[in-house]
């Protein structure tokens, strides 16, 4: 019997698989739900918006870059406050994250609930919570290598769906809709556009890039603690192409929120337009893939943050400061 002080994390991830975990949690679909509001929002230039946020992430993710280099531990903000400036603060940083990273687990579930009993009406919908998170938290108790393969997949249906959902617009664009070509400075600036409107678009749009902080979790699982700062950055200017490029796609096919009966969810009605009932379901499916990634990776997140907070004492250790012997991975006592 190992004793709970000599169990570790197990260093089994790639820098892929830590940058495959950060676009999961991201959920490059959730530029097609959120597209309607920032449209609406920004007359037009949701492009625009997305730059705005990835250049202020950017100095965002330069700096967790630096400090996972001085401190490579999971813990993320908890633990480099902590380390740097006085345990006290770590502790109000930390409960502060908790809020976050507990929140988007819960998010998930009740996403999941709702698509499922869209389908099936009949099954009590607390079945599909229950299920849904025994699901994701034996997953993540298995094997972290289990969680990262399983969200690799899932995250590679996503960016197919959504490379189809390009393909598909470049179709449209030359029967006429929108504005008719793929070459249209319009996305990005038109008259009318507010900098106070594209601000307030850019406030809207950050929500998309939460998840490559999480990636900093991971650093104690990483085969090379030195590949985290790569890591970070990658995720960040990734995850900012596939938005930026599927929201120049959409604006230029959709200049304005008239096409949309609900602006608060677009994706479904995309994908109608663009590609038919098929191609509807299919982009649905897209989504329901990204609910799923995301939980697994921000069930991994915080179940890392949790065990780092027990390990410091912060938290009872002998609930959350364990390691599992065999598994290697998180998991209270």
């Amino acid at each position: 019997m190992i004793k709970l002080e000599n169990a570790t994390l197990k260093r089994s991830l790639g820098l892929w698989a830590i940058v495959g975990l950060g676009l999961g949690y991201m959920t490059p679909t959730i530029v097609f739900d959120t597209f309607g509001i920032v449209s609406k929002e920004t007359n037009g230039v949701v492009p625009l918006a997305y730059i705005t946020a990835l250049i202020v992430m950017l100095f965002t993710a330069i700096s967790y870059g630096k400090m996972v280099k001085v401190f490579p531990n999971a813990g993320s903000a908890y633990t480099y406050t902590r380390e740097t400036m006085n345990p006290h603060l770590g502790f109000l940083v930390g409960w502060a994250a908790l809020l976050d990273y507990l929140l988007l687990p819960m998010v998930n579930a009740l996403i999941i609930r709702i698509y499922m009993v869209s389908v099936f009406p009949n099954v009590p919908a607390w079945i599909w919570v229950v299920a849904y998170v025994a699901g994701v938290t034996g997953i993540n108790v298995w094997s972290m290598g289990k969680t990262s393969n399983m969200n690799t997949i899932l995250v590679a249906f996503e960016l197919v769906l959504i490379a189809a959902f390009l393909v598909l617009a470049i179709v449209q664009f030359s029967h006429g809709m929108g504005k008719g070509t793929v070459i249209t400075f319009d996305p990005l600036y038109h008259s009318g556009v507010r900098l106070s409107a594209v601000l307030t678009g850019a406030t809207v749009v950050c929500f998309s890039f939460i998840g490559f902080d999480a990636v900093t979790m991971y650093a104690e699982e990483a085969k090379d603690p030195k590949i985290m700062p790569k890591a970070i950055m990658l995720t960040v200017f990734i995850g900012g192409a596939v938005f930026f490029i599927a929201s120049y796609f959409a604006q230029a096919l959709f200049p304005d929120v008239s096409h949309f009966k609900n602006t608060d969810d677009t994706l479904p009605q995309i994908g109608l337009y663009v590609g038919g009932t098929l191609f509807k379901l299919l982009f649905i499916s897209g989504a329901f893939a990204a609910t799923v990634a995301s939980g697994l990776a921000s069930h991994a997140s915080v179940s890392r943050l949790l065990y780092v907070m027990g390990r410091n004492g912060v938290l009872p250790k002998r609930w959350f400061g364990y390691v599992h012997p065999k598994f290697r991975t998180p998991l209270g006592m």
